[in-house]
């Protein structure tokens, strides 16, 4: 008769495998930083790894520097690493003891994101980058130009491309509540943390402004505004940025042309003919800054009605007319994106911080902007920018 085989050690078992320090560094490579998104191995974070061995198996202590001492998101780097420790055989108990940089320690941090350039510069105009800059404009407010700009960013996000938004929008900001943005940046020193929601790194005015309070500035203010948060924002390695532009054609979009030369435009209206045509002065001028459209969106196009037929609320063609239209201006192809139905959840949604591409899944409006997303989120790239595998033959 044979011996029945012995159960496996557990983690916390006598006999289990004692862990090492080269195993829990392993485990800590696994540690994301919230907000920078890189792991905290390769940040400096990890100030050192203790083990105290012990009969029911091992406490593991390990040190984490903070960037800073108020760091909104402690209690999940706590919990990540507590997690990620707690996986390597022979551990009983992890306990994690923080500290904070100090100013040389977050200098060298601020270096080393920023590629070893003390001083901050706008990588989206660097010439050797590649991420893709759609400002998001309209001609009028209220067509919907943050819903489609926040539903486009979480859709993108989901396809798995690394998305930030920028909230250039100074007196109308509202895409933080729409992303269901929960923590305020973090800042090391003179380098700002932007928030992630669902996976979009965000930016806003509304997050340094004190609730109900208006923004009141003038040019040169909105300017520097949009160049700090282009430049000393961290972005790091984005696919796609999204900028939602305020209405118009006023100091934002001028500076937006002036920072960012690469950004292409992506106009949203609506179908009715006065929307229509203020939307087409949006567009146009890209002639005057040479920025590409990259196509028009037409949002609430119509209504489903219960029966399957459509209620036209504000009349039909407007998308279509502005993309005709600015392709005879700019004398290019000017392709309609799509057409996004009236629909409350897109409405709740944005109300509630859960854009309905993530929550919608029997949504025709969903459906939609999530083809326009892949649309813009996969658009071949040209060889601009790209450093070719080739050298000079002797």
């Amino acid at each position: 008769m044979s011996a029945s085989p012995s159960p496996a050690p557990s983690a916390s078992s006598p006999t289990a495998a004692a862990p090492t320090e080269e195993r829990v560094h392993e485990a800590l490579k696994t540690v994301l930083d919230p907000e920078i998104r890189r792991p905290i191995t390769d940040l400096d974070m990890v100030r050192g790894v203790a083990i105290d061995a012990g009969g029911d198996g091992a406490v593991v202590t390990v040190g984490i520097a903070l960037t800073t001492s108020g760091c909104p998101l402690r209690d999940t780097i706590i919990s990540d690493v507590t997690a990620a420790v707690e996986k390597v055989g022979g551990v009983a108990r992890v306990v994690v003891d923080m500290t904070v940089m100090t100013d040389d320690e977050r200098t060298a941090l601020r270096m080393k994101l920023r590629g070893g350039v003390a001083e901050p510069v706008i990588p989206f105009s660097q010439p050797d980058n590649l991420t893709r800059v759609y400002a998001v404009a309209s001609g009028k407010g209220g067509v919907g130009k943050s819903t489609v700009t926040a539903n486009l960013a979480a859709a993108m996000a989901a396809d798995g491309l690394k998305v930030g938004v920028l909230d250039a929008d100074v007196y109308g900001f509202s895409i933080p509540r729409m992303l269901g943005v929960e923590h305020p940046p973090t800042k090391v020193d003179d380098m700002i943390l932007p928030p992630v929601a669902g996976d979009v790194k965000v930016i806003s005015i509304g997050m340094f402004t004190q609730p109900g309070r208006p923004v009141v500035w003038r040019g040169p203010m909105l300017h520097r505004a949009l160049q700090q948060f282009l430049a000393d924002v961290f972005w790091g390695d984005l696919d796609v940025l999204l900028l939602d532009l305020p209405p118009g054609t006023g100091d934002i979009a001028i500076s937006v042309a002036q920072l960012l030369p690469n950004a292409e435009l992506l106009v949203v209206t609506t179908p009715q003919l006065a929307a229509a045509e203020v939307a087409e002065r949006a567009g146009s001028m890209a002639q005057a800054t040479s920025q590409k459209v990259v196509g028009v969106i037409e949002n609430m196009s119509w209504l489903e009605q219960s029966d399957g037929s459509r209620l036209e609320i504000f009349g039909a063609g407007g998308g279509q007319r502005v993309a005709d239209e600015l392709g005879k201006t700019l004398e290019t192809d000017v392709p309609l994106l799509g057409q996004i139905p009236l629909e409350v959840s897109l409405r709740e949604g944005g109300d509630s911080g859960q854009p309905s591409v993530r929550t919608a899944t029997d949504s025709p409006a969903a459906d939609v902007l999530r083809d326009i997303a892949r649309t813009l989120g996969h658009r071949s790239r040209g060889l601009a920018g790209r450093k070719l595998a080739i050298s000079p033959v002797g």
